[in-house]
């Protein structure tokens, strides 16, 4: 079968030069699991880094890439995979498929049963197979973790990526006042088509926010702190813009603010999240569609930094 993989030769500084596309065996489900026949799926920067060799060794290469999917079951039933796979060799207690488990960039993908949502009718497989990582991600961040309910408004910081670009679609679509930060002026003009007001990294907000969904780190974390009401939530999923944040424990003493990490999100959470879009008539921003005869195009596109929502890909053609 066609899958795009991660090669015996990673190069943190050339992540691309790892990539390889072509033919490798059919998946061998173990008890309980069960093959997906893929229709489509959406890259993630979890798949640049796996090509960097981080949390992927070279004693489990060659490894499938991909933690998004939409297909066919075996039934010929439409299904989304949640990728978070039970993992008892892993740290964490769990991993995401292409890390220890095969990934979704392939014609077919063994999964646990149970990894297996029901795609709603009135979503496509394109549209539905952008969803499991990073919208969920998102969703997990506002919901659960920022409890957004509780509260008007939300900062995000350095939209343009898949997570921050979905937290402004969704916290928009629930009624909240939006704001999001980009230093790129064509994104932020995206930004406000989506419904939020769009700012400049740094820039001072006409109001203090109940949340902050962080993805970026130390660039943007002062500012962030700066933004919380009292009591606010800063909920953070990544580090792109440096790991080493500063935190002026004052402020956070004083003001009552909640700093909380968030990764991912439940399987309860991704039917939640297809069923919100589905009733919502709410749509992954997609950046591109790419075939997968042009999966490689599709990478390149990714590691450019110039994207905007999610990269998918089409397996029929």
């Amino acid at each position: 079968m066609r899958a795009a993989y991660a090669t015996t030769a990673l190069d943190p500084d050339d992540p691309l030069s790892a990539l390889a596309v072509g033919e490798l065996p059919e998946p061998v489900p173990p008890d309980g699991w069960e093959v997906v026949e893929v229709r489509a799926g959406s890259l993630n920067h979890h798949e640049l880094w796996s090509l960097r060799g981080v949390g992927l060794p070279a004693a489990r290469l060659p490894m499938v890439l991909g933690c998004d999917a939409a297909g066919l079951d075996a039934d010929g039933n439409e299904v989304v995979i949640y990728p978070v796979v039970e993992d008892k060799g892993d740290p964490r207690g769990f991993s995401l498929l292409s890390e220890h488990f095969p990934g979704t960039l392939a014609e077919r993908v063994a999964v646990p049963r149970e990894n297996l949502v029901p795609k709603p009718a009135g979503l496509s497989f394109l549209d539905a197979a952008c969803l499991p990582t990073a919208w969920l991600t998102a969703y997990h961040m506002l919901t659960t973790r920022g409890r957004v309910e509780q509260g008007s408004s939300v900062l995000v910081q350095g939209a343009g990526g898949g997570v921050a670009t979905a937290a402004v679609a969704l916290a928009v679509a629930l009624g909240k006042r939006v704001y999001a930060t980009s230093r790129d002026p064509a994104k932020r003009e995206k930004i406000a088509a989506l419904g939020a007001t769009a700012v400049e990294p740094g820039a001072r907000l006409p109001e203090r926010v109940d949340v902050v969904i962080e993805s970026v780190g130390a660039a943007t974390f002062e500012h962030s702190m700066k933004c919380g009401a009292p009591g606010a939530r800063i909920v953070v999923c990544g580090a792109t813009g440096g790991y080493l944040a500063t935190v002026d424990l004052r402020r956070l003493f004083m003001m009552q603010l909640d700093i909380l990490g968030s990764t991912m999100g439940t399987r309860e959470e991704l039917i939640a999240l297809l069923d919100l879009c589905a009733t919502r008539d709410i749509r992954p921003v997609i950046d591109s569609t790419y075939g997968f005869t042009a999966v490689a195009d599709a990478f390149g596109r990714l590691a450019s930094g110039e994207i905007f929502g999610k990269v998918a890909v089409d397996f029929l053609h």
